[in-house]
């Protein structure tokens, strides 16, 4: 008698089952960041930024501060002081503190790769902002267009020393995706149209463009023309040359270059919108931790600036 009993309780629970079903996929939704929260209203940010040495990051940050005070998100912000080893730990730091997503500025775009693929096993979105990552699918990816920023840079540089003349490129940190872009944005032009005498690193740094430019200037005499990955470089080549009547391009459009384009001594840079890219980091941050949809990929805009 058990058995029979049991056989008709298991028989109508699979009737009733099978009558619950439509036979419809479900529609899917986006999966709201979590992380290591468990507290749905709190709203926790991580923004690792590849230094604050340099006032267009320093822009950036307040921008994301700005706009996460705004949105009421609590942003732990760290510094990796351009140091590839010190970024990774800050971002395994990041996650130990619970954060729903990452919002990472790459010092070196392939260093940073296996913390941040961590960090989405983890289920902590991610975001990269004006440098991507390489080999990681983030989810937004936030960043002008360099390698257009570049050949609008280089057009004028032909514009003012004239096609073949001897120029000279200061790359910035080897391995992130901003010197990338801008290199292969000048070299789109430069190749056809002027003569690159030197191309080296000063890892984006004004003290090491003021170095590197002076030994350039000691073994290319006859340079007419510089372009620096960005304004800090461009800044130090301008100590470098000393008056002497060469162009000089940078990139970022920081307080200090724009005062050297009035001043005269720098001839242009590119302008870029490094808060709107922090602000945009975190609008994106909240719309993932609210399982709202955001696009891959966020360009913003960048014109030259010469005067």
């Amino acid at each position: 008698m058990k058995k029979v009993l049991s056989f008709l309780v298991t028989l109508l629970l699979v009737v009733g089952l099978a009558g619950c079903s439509t036979g419809e996929t479900p529609a899917k939704t986006a999966t709201p960041a979590t992380g290591g929260n468990t507290d749905p209203a709190k709203m926790v940010v991580g923004l690792s930024v590849s230094t604050l040495n340099n006032p267009f990051f320093v822009t950036l940050v307040d921008g994301a501060k700005a706009k996460a005070a705004e949105l009421g998100v609590e942003l732990i912000v760290v510094d990796a002081g351009d140091d590839s080893a010190k970024q990774v730990n800050d971002i395994e730091d990041l996650m130990s503190k619970n954060i729903q997503v990452l919002i990472v500025n790459p010092v070196d775009s392939s260093a940073v790769a296996p913390v941040v693929g961590d960090a989405i096993a983890k289920g902590i979105k991610t975001v990269s902002v004006d440098r991507g990552v390489e080999g990681q699918t983030v989810d937004v990816a936030i960043a002008s267009d360099n390698v257009k920023g570049a050949e609008l840079a280089t057009e004028y540089l032909v514009e003012l020393v004239g096609q073949g003349a001897e120029v000279a490129e200061l790359t910035g940190i080897e391995g992130s995706s901003a010197a990338i872009d801008r290199g292969k944005g000048f070299h789109n032009v430069a190749d056809a149209k002027l003569n690159v005498v030197a191309s080296q690193t000063a890892n984006f740094n004004r003290a090491e463009g003021l170095s590197v430019m002076e030994n350039i200037l000691q073994a290319n005499p006859n340079i007419l023309g510089v372009f620096a990955h960005n304004d800090e470089m461009a800044l130090g080549a301008i100590e470098a040359v000393n008056g002497k009547d060469i162009v000089i391009i940078g990139f970022d459009a920081t307080d200090d270059a724009l005062a050297a384009i009035k001043a005269g001594t720098m001839a242009a840079t590119v302008a870029q919108k490094p808060a709107l890219m922090g602000e945009t980091a975190v609008d994106a941050a909240v719309k993932l931790i609210k399982g709202e949809t955001v696009d891959s990929v966020i360009g913003v805009e960048v014109e030259l600036v010469k005067e």
